[in-house]
Parts: C-alpha cells; structure tokens; sequence
C-alpha cells in the first residue's frame, strides 16, 4: 500500500493558473469575434437588447471554456521517472502516454505573452519520431519556468563526447544591425497584400467600405491608372515592410544559439512569445544555407539545421523549428555553419561542379513557355472578343516577362552545383529560394534517380540523396548521366552499385561496372544485404 502512495505521490499537477490564461484569452477572442458582429445590427434594431445579449453569450462561452480547462487540468498528470516521461491526460476518454527517456531528444520551451506574465511556460517533449501511427510529443501546458528549464536540463542530460565540452558556449548572438534584411524577404510582399485585405474587410465590417473607396479616388483624381496603381503598391509595400521589421522583432529578439553540455544546441529567441529550442547534435545531419532573392542580392543568407525529427515548415520565410541563424551576412552565416557541424571551414563554401548547358535550355524552355502563357491567353481572348486593349496588353506582358523569365532561368541554372567535401555531398539549386545543402554521407540511406523522355534524349538525369532527416529527400538537378552516377557511387560506396549496368565486354577484356553507361529510370536503392 506504501508503494502505491509513494508512487501516486510522484505524479505532478500542471499549473492551475492555466485558468487565467484561459480566461483572458477566450475573452478576447470573444471581443474579436462579437464587436464587428454586434456593430453590425447599429441602424437595424435597438441596441440595448443587442448589447445585453452579446454580452450574457460573451460570458456564457468564456465560463464553458474556463470550465473545461479546469477539468482538462483536474485530470492531467505527469511524471518523470528514472526510465520514462509519462503523461495523463483525457476528459471523457483517459490516456495514458509515455517515452521512453533513452529516446528523447528534444525538450522545447514555449511561452506567449500571457503566459510569460504568470511566469509560465508550455514543456513540448519529443523523441524525434515521426510516425503517423505513433505519438512521439508530450506537450505539459502549462508548467512554472523553473519547472520548465529543470525538465529540460534533466531529459537532455547525456554523457559529452571527450571534444565536447571543450566546444561548448556561445555559437552566434543577435546582432541588430541584421533587421535590415527583414524587408528584403517574401514576408515584406505577404504582409502589403494583407494590408489591403484587412482595410477592405474592416471598412465592410463598421458599413463605410464605400467611404473608404471613394477617399482613395479622390486622393487620385487626375492621376493614370498606372500611377494610381504604382502609388497604392508602394504604399502597401511600405505598410508590408514594417510590417516585417515587427515581426523580425519578435521572432529574433534576444537571439541566441549555443552548445550546451552534452552535445546539445539551444536556439533561445523571441519579444513577446519566447521559444526555447534544444536540438541534439546525435540527430544533426548537415545544414542548409537558405539564400531568397532579396536576401542574395543583399549579400545575406540563413542557417537551417537538417536533423531527424523537425517538423517541415520550408513554406515559412523567416523562421522555422530548425532555423539556427537568422538572415545574416553570408560570411557570418557560412562561420556558424562550420561550427555548427564542427569543421574549420563550411561545406557548403566548397567549390561545385557546374551542370551541362543542357540544364540552362531546359530552364529556358520552361521560362518562357510559363511567360509567353499568359500573354497568348490575353492575345486569344482580344481576338475572340474583337477587344483591341487585350492584345496590347498581351504584347506587353510579353515584352517584359520574357526577358525577366529568361534572366531568372540563366540564374537558376548558375545556381546548380554539387560537389563532395570530405564526410558531406553538397547539392545546390533555386534561384527565387537558393538553396545550398551539405548532407552527412553517412546520412544518406538511398538514391532516387530520376529520367524523363526529354532528360535522356539530352543526356541528364535527377539524382536525389534520401536521408530521414529535414525534407527527407535532396536533389541534384539535370546532371550529366554518367556524372551524376559516378557521384552517387563515390559518395556512398556500394549503395548504388547493385543497380548499374554492366557493359558489354571489351575485346580481350573482363566486364565491369559502367555508371557512364546506366540509363535508370527511377531506382530507390538502400544498403545493400
């Protein structure tokens, strides 16, 4: 009986103060949600009953919600024991979660504005698993920071490799002259689209849309439409561009990436919402130097860490779960990728092997055939409709895609490269994103190649580089056939091999291996038995 106290006894409650975070963040979705609603009935129906309605549903949802997270903290419980993280959980149907310690390898701390007040943070657990049948996160939402930072410390304690400890401290700090890259990103031209969206939508919600159409042509009168249009994006585009400065901001302030004991980096950043994480260098397999349009032209560029058991968020432009640096000047960003992966210099400065100007025609090809689409629809309908004004406007969109698309393309195809430097292969491709990726050879656990009917008849081929971390999958675009094969077998020796051809026997000779001569279609090879 004294064993099964003590071990209820070791079980810990979250944080009941939970109930005030609720309280003020459902009271202010309430808020959001019920104040352009009720406005809307002004000059319809008397507003004293509106009011008292809106107001009676208003604490009608905020006490529904406080009530469920009381019984959502009522029968939670978790506990940390010598061999196993284990969370209780369930209102209506019980659960019983638990990881095995010997398998975690991440404990992040998050904590938003709220909670940061209460001193609060939400504890996310995980083993770095991604299976869909399998829950591989213990979220503890919330616990006190204290409680946070000493879970963190105890589930990533690890015994530090002999050279470990003398590389611990400080990789790179915020540096505030790096907020001048933030304008430069694709958030700047996000951001100055959403601005007009919100203004129209707002404008409908209090009934003055029309006013607000109206003042911005009379604010234009006399101006072409060209003009007016010119005029309206440069202002969105400075509303979008501090805009990103706020959300540089708050993403990356207090910026900072260290070694912990053990092998471990820590990402430590955030104004209001601060975020905490820690990413095991056992799960490290390379890093992706992350280069936009704007941020290149800039002479910038972002660390991005590929490791095992990172969600995929390449779509966001700024930040992610395995961003290590920001934007950042390119020296800068290749120095902290070299000490990332503890090597002198970076891999990803090695020098890389051009692909065949097949490559750039491809890219030509598909340039313009994507911008002469839009001006032969505008010609087509101008002819179909007997309206002249469209086939002007198609000749025109001609006259400037063209050239840009061609530009693009040229400087897509100068981006691709690959090389092999030391334990990593380095692939590069993009030209609006650029990316340059060096990937652990060992990492590597198969090969995809690729062949359409066009890519043999000029000789070229995609190979990818299967790995379980980051995107899973990281390509070589249209190299030469023979080139490309011959990379692949000297990058993984054996791994390739059971799939190439043999060639025909010289006179007088043994039969051997040729990648030169292999024309696969697509092969998925993994070690060989």
């Amino acid at each position: 009986m004294s064993g099964e106290l003590a071990e209820e006894h070791d079980w810990r409650r979250l944080d009941r103060r939970s109930l005030l975070v609720t309280v003020q963040m459902t009271g202010g979705v309430v808020t959001a949600v019920g104040l352009p609603v009720t406005l809307s009935f002004q000059g319809w129906v008397a507003m004293g009953p509106v009011i008292a309605w809106a107001v009676g549903l208003s604490l009608l949802v905020i006490a529904s919600g406080v009530g469920v997270d009381a019984l959502r903290l009522r029968h939670s419980r978790y506990r940390i024991g010598p061999e196993r993280a284990e969370l209780r959980s369930g209102i209506l149907f019980a659960k019983h979660r638990s990881l095995s310690r010997e398998r975690i390898r991440s404990v992040d701390l998050v904590a938003h504005p709220l909670l940061r007040l209460l001193g609060l943070v939400e504890v996310r657990i995980g083993t770095g698993e991604q299976s869909a049948g399998q829950e591989a996160t213990l979220e503890l939402r919330p616990v006190r920071r204290a409680e946070g930072e000493r879970l963190r410390r105890e589930l990533l304690r690890r015994t530090a490799p002999g050279d470990a400890c003398a590389a611990q401290g400080t990789i790179a700090a915020l540096d505030l002259r790096w907020i001048r890259y933030a304008p430069l990103s694709f958030v700047t031209s996000a951001l100055a689209a959403a601005v007009g969206g919100a203004v129209m939508q707002v404008s409908e919600w209090f009934g003055v849309q029309e006013e607000v159409i109206e003042r911005v042509g009379d604010a234009f009168r006399g101006m072409s439409v060209a003009g007016m249009v010119l005029a309206l994006t440069a202002g969105a585009l400075a509303a979008g561009s501090v805009g990103a400065l706020g959300l540089w901001v708050e993403m990356w302030w207090s910026y900072r990436l260290e070694r912990e004991p053990g092998g471990t980096l820590r990402v430590r950043r955030g104004l209001f919402t601060t975020r905490s994480v820690s990413l095991e260098e056992a799960r490290l397999r390379g890093v992706d130097v992350v280069e936009p349009l704007g941020l290149r032209l800039s002479g910038a560029a972002r660390v991005d860490a590929v490791a095992t058991g990172l969600s995929r968020r390449e779509e966001e432009d700024q930040a992610g779960p395995g961003t290590l640096l920001p934007a950042a000047p390119r020296a800068l960003a290749g120095e902290v990728a070299a000490r990332v992966l503890r090597e002198p210099v970076t891999p990803t400065a090695a020098r890389l092997t051009p692909h065949p100007r097949a490559a750039r025609a491809r890219r030509i090809r598909w340039a313009v055939s994507a911008a002469l689409t839009p001006a032969l629809v505008l010609v087509l309908l101008g002819v179909l409709l007997g309206v002249p004004v469209l086939n002007y406007l198609g000749a025109g969109a001609a006259v400037v895609l063209v050239p840009l698309a061609v530009a693009l393309a040229c400087d897509a195809y100068r981006s691709l490269g690959h090389a092999l430097d030391g334990d990593y292969l380095v692939v590069r491709s993009g030209t609006l994103r650029r990316s340059t990726v060096a990937l652990r050879r060992g990492g590597v656990i198969g090969w995809t190649v690729k062949q359409s009917v066009l890519q043999r008849r000029a000789g070229l081929v995609t190979l990818s580089a299967t790995t379980a971390a980051g995107a899973q999958e990281y390509a070589a675009y249209d190299v030469d056939e023979g080139q490309g094969l011959t990379f692949a077998e000297r990058a993984v020796p054996g791994l390739l091999t059971p799939f190439l051809e043999e060639t025909p026997d010289p006179p007088g000779g043994a039969g051997n291996r040729a990648p030169s001569h292999s024309r696969p279609s697509q092969v998925n090879g993994g070690p060989p038995p």
